[in-house]
């Protein structure tokens, strides 16, 4: 019997869990650093967190939810969901919480991964599945006197909830996925709001409304109904994807709808000039909202686009020496997104590092498998990120191929999988042409690497990879 370890319990976690557990694996572990499961939808509690993929192609295709009370589903539902499907399938008992994995260590001798926890404990398994994701591990910018303010500060994915903004002179600095939907929120109690944007972003109108009693009868009476919404949805989000690209027809046209919106909402000629993108369509993450553009044009809100340079006992100074004197500091500075397996100690063969050979950016085939790495799967790993689409659809996916890579081991009796290195560089180099043409090839973003190796994204819709993924070609890896 192969045991499994799975380091996480959010979708990706979920998703292999159910897959394994479904084809048979009855020695299946999760482990989950903090008490309750769901990953990032445990942790965003911010005000209007929320999804901005649609609720439909946002869960497993498996496990449709009829009782979605709206289209874009917030933070509580989604983690709702989250621990339903656990339950559902089995899972729920084999979550491990307060188990933050600290190293894993490969054994030549016994073909095993040893696993080390915080409290220095350690459990043995065959096969070692990293499901931590991308976006994990929040990031506090590097700002002089960050430690020194006097008033309330935190970031936005540890949101401090028994802070009252109700009169309150804020500064956010940041304006992504997650501010954007905050702020609004911000904007109607605070007594001054003052926004530090870095660049601003191409933002949608968001198509969301609440599924009535008669859509959720329906969507329980006739499920059908439900897959065929999900199926219009992801049709589009495939073309949507396809059109990352400035002079694409998909692409001119998403540029127009959202200087539209923008144009529609803010009238003033300064916020406006403020809030347009110089850069092509896609290259950052697009958003979603229709609350966004009318919180910043309020009265008590303000939109700095100076770099904050150094934060005082008492607020913010830009870079043109300017200090926004404030009660409270929200950090919406997104996560440490190449950090990917770094903050694990983990140990492959022959003593080899994973952060020593992932020191240029994070790769791995398929995004999935790590030549030096045997028995060990990554799931939402490098380059599997989307543009566009939902990433449950691409979770799947690898759920998939992962169970295809147990089954060969168990039927051949191997004790061992490894992809090979030619399999690896070729399937690198292929990938690195598509991304050095791509969108986000041409400004800054999270997408990444300091070496301006492009680590997170997927090039293009879904359905490619998926069929990529479909068969396992088994003389890509290495098998004893």
């Amino acid at each position: 019997m192969t045991s499994i370890g799975i380091i996480g319990s959010g979708f990706g976690a979920l998703a292999v869990a159910v897959e394994l557990k479904r084809a048979g694996h009855t020695d299946i572990r999760l482990w989950e650093r903090a008490d309750d499961m769901g990953g990032v939808w445990r942790d965003n509690t911010y005000p209007g967190a929320g999804c901005d993929v649609p609720s439909p192609l946002y869960s497993f295709s498996y496990e449709p939810n009829p009782r979605w009370t709206r289209r874009y589903a917030l933070q509580e539902e989604i983690h709702d969901y989250i621990r339903r499907v656990a339950d559902k399938h089995g899972i729920s008992p084999l979550v491990q919480y307060n188990r933050e994995v600290t190293a894993a260590t490969w054994d030549e001798g016994s073909s095993t991964w040893t696993v080390t926890f915080g409290d220095k404990s350690t459990q043995t398994v065959d096969v070692l599945i990293s499901a931590v994701g991308q976006l994990s591990r929040p990031k506090l910018p590097s700002i002089p006197g960050i430690e020194t303010f006097k008033g309330a500060s935190f970031h936005s994915a540890e949101w401090d909830h028994d802070f009252d903004a109700s009169g309150k002179r804020i500064a956010v600095v940041g304006s992504g996925a997650s501010a954007v939907q905050f702020i609004p929120r911000l904007a109607a109690e605070a007594s001054r709001l003052t926004v530090f944007q870095r660049s601003p972003n191409y933002l949608m109108p968001k198509p969301d409304k609440p599924y009535t009693a008669f859509h959720k009868t329906l969507f329980k009476v006739a499920p059908v109904t439900q897959t065929v919404e999900r199926g219009t949805i992801w049709t589009f989000m495939e073309q949507f994807s396809k059109g990352l690209k400035d002079d694409s027809k998909v692409g001119v046209l998403g540029k127009n709808i959202a200087l539209r919106h923008l144009k529609k909402q803010v009238k003033d000629p300064t916020l406006l000039a403020k809030l347009t993108p110089d850069y092509p369509i896609g290259c950052k993450r697009i958003l979603f909202s229709n609350e966004f553009y009318p919180a910043l044009a309020q009265a008590n809100v303000d939109v700095v686009t100076s770099a904050v340079t150094a934060v005082t006992p008492e607020g913010v100074i830009d870079a043109e020496g300017n200090e926004h004197k404030v009660d409270a500091i929200v950090y919406a500075t997104g996560f440490d997104s190449q950090d990917f397996l770094e903050s694990i100690d983990i140990t492959g063969v022959g003593g080899q590092k994973l952060a020593t050979q992932w020191a240029d950016g994070a790769r791995a085939y398929l995004g999935m498998y790590v030549p030096n790495f045997p028995n060990m799967f990554v799931t939402y790993g490098p380059n599997t990120n989307l543009g566009g689409g939902s990433i449950i659809y691409m979770l799947e996916a690898q759920a998939r191929h992962m169970r295809q890579a147990l089954d060969r081991l168990k039927a051949g009796r191997f004790t061992t999988v490894e992809v090979t290195e030619e399999a690896d560089d070729a399937y690198d180099r292929e990938l690195q042409a598509k991304l050095d043409v791509s969108v986000w090839s041409h400004c800054e973003n999270w997408y990444r690497h300091p070496s301006g190796r492009i680590t997170s994204n997927w090039p293009g819709a879904t359905h490619p990879f998926a069929k990529r993924t479909k068969v396992l070609e088994p003389d890509a890896f290495s098998w004893a």
